[in-house]
């Protein structure tokens, strides 16, 4: 009998690629499905980063690159944080990742083990608590909160912290809520942290670039008194649509007792992905340094979605829904209806041919709600929210 590693056991999933096989598989069998599951932009690569790409093969980019990514793409990078941040770093600081996960896996990995506590968001990205879970260290949830429109409580988060807590998760603009935390909430927690020196944070802003309604994202990179156990993640996924190109970057602490982690996590990089793709850094500068016309046309539309959304969510019988402030979800509140998140998520799955996600998915807070991704056309919307009122005008639970 073979003995596999039980921390294998304890890794979970993302039920939006579950959800998304099986929204498949029903279209494959002639059903119509309008998928407000995935959390991917539906518009395409802006061109000149598609064809940043091509040259970039054609040039010959075909070998491996630094482990940290290559030299141009991380000065891109610097580029990039400098105009939207006004902080300036360094390429050193700089770390190019195949996709995002790689960031929260080396930054779980460097901090979680047994007897170890690690904080984050509940509701939140489901893979924060699968790779808590994978390490053996005790994951601590840290509750996201309706009536506090979806942004962290500083003082609820900071109460949570123990002498055992290594690393606290945050997000903001945050999946899967639409939350955006407000400059003085987090300038709360900043101050709060100063008293646990012992405890690193991990910065999600990947979704920094969509905010809505005259709200700012606020970077924790603009507190120097944590910089220097402050992990950034972000990358190119949704702010260029480039979800397939599998390409993001973290940014991480440049001095002081933080400066090991980014060494930490090139060695992992060393001892499993290798680097990141060649091509798809070359295309990744082109998206920073290239016409931001495309991201911000797609950002118009999604503030158009995200209003219709949240007018017709609120329309539904026994449904409400908080307007989102940023990223491309609505988190809308189903207690009224009487039904559970998840039977309810597979029952419009199956019988009304829409695809969403569950919020207990995201967490054992996000339980009476389902996550409306309006990363979708309008037409598909009206659809979709249209055959959800139907089905809960006419089933029970």
């Amino acid at each position: 009998m073979l003995h596999v590693n039980s921390a294998f056991d304890r890794i979970g999933e993302e039920n939006a690629f579950t959800v998304l096989a099986r929204a498949n598989a029903l279209a494959r069998q002639g059903r119509d499905i309008v998928n407000l599951g995935i959390g991917q932009p539906d518009f395409r690569t802006p061109e000149h980063i598609v064809e940043a790409g091509i040259r970039a093969l054609r040039d010959g980019y075909h070998g491996y690159t630094p482990a940290e990514g290559m030299p141009e793409t991380r000065e891109a990078v610097v580029r990039r944080t400098l105009t939207t941040t006004g902080i300036e770093i360094s390429p050193q600081d700089v770390m190019i990742m195949p996709g995002g996960k790689p960031t929260m896996f080396a930054a779980i990995a460097l901090f979680g083990e047994p007897g170890a506590e690690i904080c984050y968001p509940d509701p939140g990205f489901p893979i924060y608590r699968s790779l808590i879970d994978y390490t053996g260290a005790k994951a601590v949830p840290v509750p996201i909160r309706e009536e506090n429109g979806f942004a962290f409580s500083a003082e609820e988060t900071l109460a949570l912290i123990t002498p055992r807590t290594r690393l606290l998760i945050v997000n903001s603009p945050a999946n899967p809520t639409g939350g955006v935390t407000p400059r003085a909430e987090i300038e709360k927690l900043v101050a709060g942290l100063e008293a646990h020196p012992h405890v690193a944070i991990l910065s999600d802003e990947i979704y920094d670039a969509m905010t809505y309604d005259g709200e700012a994202h606020t970077s924790l990179l603009r507190f120097p008194s944590i910089r220097d156990r402050l992990i950034v993640l972000n990358g190119w996924s949704k702010t260029w649509a480039m979800t397939g190109w599998r390409l993001g970057w973290s940014i991480w602490p440049a001095a002081g007792a933080g400066a090991r982690l980014k060494e930490g996590a090139r060695k992992l990089a060393v001892n499993s992905w290798s680097c990141a793709n060649a091509v798809t850094q070359i295309a990744g500068i082109a998206a920073i340094d290239g016409p931001q016309d495309d991201v911000e046309a797609m950002l118009a539309a999604f503030d158009r979605r995200r209003k219709l959304v949240v007018e017709r969510a609120n329309a539904l019988p026994g449904v409400t829904c908080t307007t989102p402030k940023g990223a491309f979800y609505a988190f809308a509140n189903i207690a009224g209806t009487g039904w559970k998140a998840k039977p309810l998520a597979s029952k419009l799955l199956e019988e009304a041919g829409v695809a969403l996600i569950a919020g207990p998915d995201f967490g054992v807070h996000g339980e009476g709600y389902l996550r409306i991704s309006y990363a979708n056309s309008e037409e598909n919307i009206e659809r979709a929210l249209a055959r959800i009122g139907d089905f809960l005008t006419n089933e029970a639970p």
